[in-house]
């Protein structure tokens, strides 16, 4: 068959318009078309729009019935840890009794804490857990994800952290985005020498650049792990090899990491918690995405990012879960929309921009993913619910019924095709 038809959409979310980031009020300007079509042909959108339009392509077409369902772009997942081995269960008692974040770090334990595995596991231990965390996404409409290293702290496991990734990226229907992110945390042998593991950092990257492991380059810029300082040489200099650059910014302390990756023309600010409102205007005024990650305030019991604001003040805003085993043990990019609108005071337009087309621009990915119009990848979702409020509305369940990436089916009825 030629092309592939889904006709009988109840509504139909195309994100039709600019490919680049959406901010301010132009992140509620979503196009819904109703009792809809789309159509696709070698893994490309060629048309969408309502009636019976569609009909023309039949004669040489897989037709799909969406039942006036709602159909969406591909979720995409522009924040997590995907990669690593082990779990940090025995921390939540830590988290109850109100241990923060920093101090269970300290005592051994987060980050450090998944280090320890993950440089003991093999690489196939690695793929394994990690693909069973890319079928719980993509059952959850997620089509492409953002993986970051970060659990290696020296070069062979970060290394073989980004080669499973990239391994998973060519064999997994969902596509990885890699991040180095070698400066996730100060191992305990440089706490005393920081000057030597940054040096180390360099090299690393070095290494990371040469063998095409990873787009970009992330840090945690945040009290007691990277200071600003330490930060600005790490990615000033990922950038000076040609990596895109990343932060983790003002997730805890208000250290002006915003501010920093607005300076340095960071793709994204990640967190952002702790952001102050002149910082929200200074990234209002940069192409940078301001990439919020609700579900990591949900678990930790912590302050949620200002999103409100940050929209009112002309930010471009994106969502992801921060999949990660410490602070957001969670692969349901729907449950982070829903906590985004309950809890961030999103609107479901705002939200369903976020998780698309300003998901797509935090990952340079704009141009092909995102959102559903002519020559774009054909991913998208249908979901068993009749709108867009209702997808929000109902939160807690999945609400996946097919999705396709590439024209091609990889989830129908709610199971993964093949297994």
């Amino acid at each position: 068959m030629r092309y592939l038809v889904v006709k009988n959409i109840g509504e139909l979310v195309t994100m039709k318009g600019s490919n680049g980031l959406r901010t301010g009020k132009a992140m509620n300007e979503v196009q819904f078309l109703h009792d809809a079509y789309l159509v696709a042909e070698n893994g490309k959108f060629i048309e969408a729009g309502t009636g019976l339009g569609y009909q023309k392509y039949c004669d040489d077409a897989f037709v799909v019935d969406a039942d006036q369902k709602l159909v969406t772009p591909g979720l995409i997942d522009s924040h997590t840890h995907l990669v690593h081995a082990g779990s940090r269960e025995h921390e939540l008692a830590m988290k109850l009794a109100g241990y923060s974040y920093l101090e269970i770090l300290k005592q051994g334990g987060g980050i450090l804490n998944t280090v320890n595995h993950t440089v003991k596991a093999s690489f196939d231990e690695l793929v394994d857990q990690a693909q069973k965390t890319l079928n719980r996404m993509l059952l959850h409409g997620t089509t492409v994800v953002e993986a970051k290293s970060g659990y290696g702290l020296e070069l062979s496991t970060e290394v073989k952290q980004l080669e499973v990734a990239r391994f998973l990226d060519q064999k997994h229907p969902v596509k990885i985005v890699n991040t180095f992110m070698g400066a996730h945390a100060i191992p305990p042998q440089y706490q005393n020498d920081r000057p030597k593991f940054l040096a180390l950092l360099k090299e690393m990257t070095e290494e990371v650049k040469k063998q095409n492991l990873a787009e970009f380059c992330d840090a945690f810029c945040e009290d007691g792990v990277f200071s600003l300082a330490e930060t600005k040489e790490i990615l000033t200099y990922a950038k000076s090899l040609g990596l895109g650059i990343k932060m983790h910014a003002d997730e805890i302390v208000p250290m002006g990491g915003a501010a920093l990756a607005q300076e340095l023309g960071c793709i994204s600010a990640d967190h952002l918690m702790a952001t102050t409102e002149s910082d929200m205007e200074r990234l209002a005024q940069s192409g940078t995405v301001a990439n919020l990650l609700p579900l990591t305030s949900f678990y930790l019991n912590s302050d949620y990012a200002k999103a409100r604001l940050m929209i009112e003040k002309g930010c471009g805003v994106a969502i992801a879960t921060d999949y990660n085993p410490g602070s957001s043990p969670c692969e349901n990019l729907q449950l982070a929309m829903q906590v985004a609108c309950l809890k961030m005071k999103m609107t479901p337009k705002e939200v369903i921009t976020a998780a698309t087309i300003n998901a797509a621009v935090s990952l340079g990915l704009e141009k092909t993913k995102g959102s559903i119009g002519a020559g774009k990848d054909a991913d998208f979702v249908i979901f068993d619910c009749p709108n867009l409020d209702y997808l929000i509305y109902h939160f807690g369940i999945n609400h996946v019924e097919d999705v396709f990436i590439s024209g091609k089916q990889v989830v129908s009825k709610g199971k993964i095709i093949g297994e």
